[in-house]
């Protein structure tokens, strides 16, 4: 095949299989005598990685490691591999029509709530618990909406599993309320309130304790600026209470890291 071929062959411009070959992704054939490039078979499940492996969240760097890798292998192993991945896309498709299926049913009865489109893990969730009447609670099951919403479904697995763990705590519960009573305290208050560094530590101990007693050291970068797009709902003096909770966490974590 010619680049034009290949193109059209997987829906992609000739701009984009040339920007590919600049970036060092896909592997770039040797010029003909006539001066063309011509691809094969192994160049078009190459290209249809790349791709693949793209919509999947890697970044360029990181397809250039798995092509590179595929190099070395045989072709029915990747294609194997490529058949694998489709499979398992074909599964979670099927999930979403399932999910979405029982939304529609909902939405057809008047009965569908405002949680109710988030993942099935979290609707339950949301239905056994009880938040307080406490406009940090409110904030914080919002940010749990959001978080459902972008996580894998490892992750959310793991999530999940941790969450039913501190429902069945009623000390950890307490905790929690009272976390959510004091942050409400300070809804008035300036973010250098003696009463902000003391709350700020018992986020950063109970999340330490609780929330991440399970993750691998360093996996995770602890830099406050990343929360700020959370923080709009909260008062000055709560948005600090986080800054300095994932401060704190963050200089922990890289303590134990060390």
């Amino acid at each position: 095949m010619r680049i034009g071929e290949l193109a059209a062959l997987l829906g992609v411009s000739t701009r984009t299989v040339r920007y590919y070959h600049h970036q060092g992704v896909l592997p770039e054939p040797p010029r003909l005598a006539n001066g063309y490039r011509e691809y094969g078979m192994r160049d078009a499940i190459a290209l249809a990685r790349v791709r693949r492996l793209v919509e999947l969240g890697l970044s360029l760097d990181e397809a250039r490691d798995v092509i590179a890798d595929d190099r070395s292998r045989e072709l029915p192993e990747i294609l194997a591999e490529i058949d694998a991945d489709l499979a398992a896309q074909e599964r979670e498709i099927q999930l979403r029509r399932a999910r979405l299926a029982q939304v529609l049913q909902q939405a057809e009865a008047g009965a569908l709530g405002p949680d109710d489109t988030s993942s099935p893990d979290l609707v339950a969730f949301l239905r056994k618990i009880h938040f307080p009447a406490s406009k940090s609670a409110a904030w914080d099951r919002d940010l749990l909406v959001l978080m459902d919403s972008m996580a894998t479904a490892p992750d959310r697995q793991r999530a999940f599993t941790m969450f039913d763990t501190l429902t069945a705590d009623p000390e950890a519960t307490a905790r929690g309320h009272e976390f959510y009573r004091r942050l409400d305290e300070l809804a008035e208050a300036e973010p250098g309130d003696p009463r902000v560094a003391p709350l700020a530590e018992m986020l950063a101990d109970f999340s330490m304790e609780h929330m991440m007693a399970d993750l691998p050291p360093g996996q995770a970068g602890w830099d406050p600026q990343t929360v700020e797009p959370f923080l709009e709902d909260l008062a000055p003096a709560q948005a600090e209470v986080v800054r300095r909770a994932i401060r704190t966490i963050g200089a922990r974590m890289s303590e134990e890291t060390a």
